[in-house]
């Protein structure tokens, strides 16, 4: 980390350099000047983490100098120091925005403790700024809705490539939203004002596929009673999502690669160029991989579409926006139904928590439409709620014995100075305070050479873990089981990168 910056502003030189000598000697990076406006040149410059001003200056005074600072870094803590000191200027002080008034002669011990607390207090701040950040961070991006990891990566990537021409190939389950996602690429692109054109490659019968896609001329073929343009055409200078792209008939994925490659193509039944400007964003929700294998999606055209591959993971597998969504639906279905409900009770989210959600977002949106309609009241009550609790899950395991999980969480430590096994008074005493005493007993004394380890990080990441496996990912669950509230779940997982 960058040492802490104070800047010391005093016209007293041997006071500023022996101020400046000290700060230097405990780790800091102290810059000292004389006057207040050499300190706010600076201060405009590089902002500092802390300010030590005196309140009589050779230019400005110090309560002005202590508004300006502020109006330039609002976060710099300031102390002032002054010889003068009375009440009236510690309170005009503290109103201009110092941290604290201290008066001269100051030990500097005390200084010490002084600036020691307006660092904490500025990191303070910064922690509050960040968790407020957090705390309000998007948690829907273009009408996707969701909060978890996976779903803020799949934003920035979003942020990241919309503005290019990139070839994107979105992969994931049916019902997990990979046409949203396609849409926010396009909104979000240069594209944006230019046809969003969408096909579905499984939803045409095969011979019309490529004259839909090309377009033909009249008579090119029985039927073709006038010329068409195809949707490649339509979407000129904007984007085109192929949905499906793995069911496109195999004898058509070499043209598409051709014009991909050389940006032109022909009308069926023409001879005359096109061209083909539009950006191609491809979604399957197989494994390309074992499309290739299969014969279903030619390999040279999966590089081609694939410039960048955004994976979207099942509901299953980020149960963190289970809340977000349905709540974004009660409020959809709601309103489109004039439906007085507002909430969902604790009896109905442990139901929508503990299904595996095989039809992914589009299940849990049925899920909540039915229950809206259903409701007898203003909040959605388990009865309301028609799924199968557990379906497609297999049943958690039975809980290990109290003597067997502490031996599970000094592993689950990984620690050299915590060994798996514990001693035979914890397999006789099996309850928390006997696990606590074994622990003990196997943690090295520091005074004997041993390393000073920090006993209770290990054990909670141990405990966090196992509940996590007991549970099999199902945070809700590992919450309940520990007696958490989520987001303190969250914290630690986080905070234990598991």
């Amino acid at each position: 980390m960058d040492k802490t910056s104070i800047l010391i502003i005093d016209d007293d030189k041997s006071m500023l350099e022996l101020t400046e000598f000290h700060l230097q000697a405990h780790g800091y990076k102290a810059t000292s000047v004389e006057t207040g406006e050499q300190a706010l040149k600076l201060v405009a410059n590089a902002p500092f983490d802390v300010v030590l001003t005196d309140l009589q200056l050779p230019d400005l005074d110090g309560i002005e100098v202590v508004k300006r600072v502020k109006e330039i870094s609002p976060d710099t803590e300031i102390v002032m120091i002054s010889g003068h000191g009375s009440v009236s200027a510690a309170v005009d002080a503290t109103k201009a925005g110092a941290f604290y008034f201290v008066e001269k002669p100051v030990e500097f011990e005390e200084l010490m403790v002084l600036i020691e607390k307006a660092v904490e207090r500025r990191q303070q701040a910064e922690e509050i700024k960040q968790l407020r950040g957090k705390l309000t961070s998007r948690t829907s991006y273009y009408k996707i809705i969701g909060s978890s990891k996976a779903m803020q990566d799949i934003f920035e990537l979003v942020e990241s490539v919309a503005e290019s021409d990139a070839s994107i190939l979105i992969v994931g389950e049916s019902g997990t939203g990979k046409e949203m996602i396609a849409n926010a690429i396009h909104y979000k692109s240069r594209r944006s004002k230019k046809p969003f054109v969408k096909i579905n490659c499984s939803a045409l019968p095969r011979e019309l596929i490529e004259s839909e896609l090309f377009g033909h001329t009249k008579g090119a073929f029985t039927g073709a009673t006038m010329d068409k343009i195809g949707l490649i055409s339509q979407a000129d200078g904007g984007s085109l999502l192929l949905d499906e792209i793995g069911e496109m008939p195999t004898e058509l994925q070499p043209k598409l690669l051709r014009v991909l490659q050389e940006r032109f193509y022909y009308r069926l039944g023409s001879e005359r160029a096109q061209e083909a400007d539009f950006r191609l964003i491809s979604a399957t929700n197989r494994s390309p991989a074992e499309s290739i294998r299969d014969g279903r999606l030619r390999e040279d055209l999966y590089y081609r579409i694939n410039t960048i591959e955004i994976r979207v993971p099942p509901l299953r597998e980020r149960s963190e926006d289970i809340q977000h969504l349905a709540e974004h639906f009660l409020s959809e279905f709601a309103k489109k139904y004039n439906r007085p409900v507002t909430g969902i009770s604790q009896g109905a989210y442990e139901r929508l928590f503990n299904h595996s959600w095989p039809g992914n977002v589009r299940e849990l949106q049925h899920a909540i439409e039915r229950a809206v309609l259903l409701c007898k009241n203003s909040i959605i009550d388990e009865g309301a709620i028609h799924i199968e609790a557990g379906e497609n899950a297999a049943p958690a395991p039975a809980p290990p014995p109290l003597a067997a999980a502490a031996r599970a969480a000094a592993a689950a430590a990984s620690d050299p100075h915590l060994p798996g096994e514990m001693p035979e008074s914890s397999q006789t005493d099996p309850s928390f305070e006997g696990i606590g005493r074994a622990i003990v007993e196997k943690v090295p004394d520091p005074g004997n050479g041993g390393a000073q380890l920090d006993v209770f990080s290990k054990i909670e990441k141990a405990v966090v873990n196992a509940a996590l496996e007991r549970t099999r990912g199902n945070k809700q669950a590992a919450a309940r089981l520990l007696g958490l509230y989520r987001p303190r779940l969250y914290s630690m997982i986080k905070k234990h990168n598991l």
